[in-house]
């Protein structure tokens, strides 16, 4: 008799403890750790702790551990991490480079309605093979500077501009040929942007233009190797007219070159015949391998919404990718003589009219190199340019 009541208080004892181990057992199996990546936003460490901390408040069984990549080190390391099986659950990168982890199915997909909270135009540069496989972070669109002691035209398009002249001992523009994707851009606001199109009569066109820019010297001879920190400073130098940049370059104007930046007028960026803006994009990517990758694509939607996203943009010259920021009437508004505040409303406004960026390249930093060898092999040595068109459209086509 006693060892049946012995079992029943034993049965007992485990039907009341068993639930409240499960239960921890539960607890402990939901505490999760997110390694999240950025690239070279350490000087932003308070903003980003503080959003880390809301979050890891408001879930209290997640914990956000933060690493700030020096940014040319963002590819490698990342590549480095994704081939392992521990690779970080959410990390910030270009979408070059993101689109190339998605063409090697690296990374994590969504639906489309994950991303409402984002302008629609942003979102389609971040789509393989009809998936979406990153998220916005932060966007910029370059405006066109001129210096109004030079010249008063107001250009709107790159043809427009091609037809004034550069006179007392200054030059019209400065177009970086060979750095990254310049050329690739303005081209593509003609709509070349295919191996079909980049020796068509229009191109052919264009590239005489920079030819004949080259040759009467309305840009400077090094535009065909130095880049675009170059450029601002013979801008700031008062050597250019007009000059299309970044808005975060208009407090270094400002702080360096006074009497230039006191001259300085805003434009919207120079287009080409289709009448629209390109831009750049910042983005987050969740490695497919990833642990955790609902909570982190839950975190990289709370890091990206209204509040987070308007105080970014008011720390630093970028252009918020969420829809409820971009409408705020921080970009609406701006005193007459605050070329910074001018350039945020002219900037989000180009939002509205993105031309499609090249997306379908799979090797764009070797298409970037056969570009730059074309202007090079035009402006330098005179190649003949439609024969120079017609190989660059070959060695296109091969990638």
């Amino acid at each position: 008799m006693k060892r049946i009541t012995k079992i029943i208080i034993t049965v007992l004892i485990i039907i009341i403890i068993l639930p409240f181990t499960f239960q921890s057992n539960k607890q402990n199996a939901q505490n999760v750790t997110i390694t999240f990546w950025t690239l070279q936003l350490g000087t932003f460490d308070k903003y980003i702790n503080n959003i880390i901390k809301e979050y890891e408040t408001s879930h209290q069984n997640v914990k956000i551990k933060w690493i700030d990549v020096p940014y040319s080190e963002g590819e490698k390391r990342t590549l480095a991490s994704i081939l392992t099986d521990n690779p970080p659950d959410l990390v910030n990168l270009t979408p070059d480079f993101s689109l190339l982890l998605a063409q090697k199915n690296a990374l994590y997909t969504f639906n489309k309605e994950k991303l409402n909270q984002f302008l629609p135009s942003l979102i389609e540069i971040l789509k393989y093979d009809g998936k979406y496989f990153g998220i916005p972070f932060y966007a910029t669109s370059a405006v066109t500077l001129y210096n109004s002691a030079l010249t008063g035209k107001k250009p709107e398009t790159y043809d427009e501009l091609f037809q004034l002249s550069a006179d007392n001992g200054t030059y019209l523009t400065m177009i970086n040929f060979a750095e990254n994707d310049t050329l690739l851009k303005i081209l593509n606001k003609y709509n070349i942007n295919s191996p079909q199109t980049i020796n068509s009569e229009k191109s052919i066109q264009l590239f005489n233009e920079f030819k004949r820019l080259y040759d009467k010297n309305l840009v400077p001879k090094e535009s065909i190797t130095q880049t675009h920190r170059d450029a601002l400073e013979k801008y700031m130098s008062g050597q250019l007219k007009y000059l299309v940049t970044g808005a975060n370059f208009i407090n270094m104007i400002k702080e360096n070159a006074p009497s230039v930046y006191k001259n300085t007028k805003v434009l919207p960026q120079l287009t080409g015949d289709t009448g629209l803006y390109d831009y750049s994009l910042m983005n987050f990517v969740i490695p497919k391998k990833s642990k955790h990758p609902d909570f982190a694509l839950d975190f990289a939607l709370y890091f990206t919404n209204k509040i987070n996203q308007l105080e970014f943009a008011k720390m630093t010259p970028i252009l918020p990718v969420n829809k409820e920021a971009l409408d705020d009437e921080y970009f609406k508004t701006a005193e007459n003589n605050d070329l910074s505040a001018q350039s945020r409303i002219i900037s989000s406004r180009q939002l509205d009219k993105l031309q499609p960026p090249l997306t379908n390249v799979k090797n764009k930093k070797e298409l970037n190199t056969i570009c730059a060898n074309h202007i090079q092999n035009i402006l330098i040595n005179n190649a003949e340019i439609k024969a120079a068109l017609d190989n660059f459209s070959k060695e296109w086509q091969k990638l």
